[in-house]
């Protein structure tokens, strides 16, 4: 009987002390969408890295019905060529990448900004910091002409760029 009792003993501890791992593992943070998420530029020193498409367990699944809601309705809509609009994303995340490529040289956004990327449901959301002279509206401008894009929501913010 006591070794019995021993063993429930030993076993409760073990329960309890991996009690905190199981809660937390639903607390851990990921890119559960697979949703393109790009750092392209670090010009300005002491931009703060959005979170990005990160996100818990828990948020993916309170989520999930509104995900398959907005990614389905460009399609039942007629508005667009695939039946989710999820999955343009990779598509355009090329595409954006070409076309930033392309901009440097008339923006000098590498110089003149710290940004990330975020694609989602042909959504470009862009993020990071800007330098106080960086036309942003001609920027925004450029992306929103990237194919299949249906909307550019710059959530950037002005700052001075950090001296060489």
């Amino acid at each position: 009987m006591k070794a019995n009792a021993a063993y429930r003993m030993l076993a409760l501890a073990a329960v309890l002390a991996a009690a905190p791992s199981i809660a937390n593992a639903d607390d851990k943070r990921q890119n559960r969408g697979n949703d393109p998420f790009l750092h392209v530029s670090n010009a300005i020193a002491d931009c703060p890295a959005p979170p990005g498409p990160l996100e818990t367990e828990q948020e993916w699944l309170d989520e999930a019905h509104y995900r398959i809601e907005r990614g389905n309705s460009c399609w039942i809509a007629g508005r667009c060529r695939l039946s989710n609009s999820y999955d343009y994303d990779k598509e355009i995340a090329e595409s954006v990448t070409r076309r930033l490529n392309s901009l440097n040289a008339s923006l000098q956004w590498r110089e003149k900004t710290s940004l990330w990327i975020t694609l989602q449901r042909r959504f470009v959301y862009l993020d990071g910091c800007v330098s106080r002279d960086f036309d942003t509206a001609r920027f925004v401008s450029a992306l929103g002409e990237t194919a299949d894009v249906e909307k550019i929501i710059d959530r950037t913010t002005r700052r001075t760029t950090r001296r060489p």
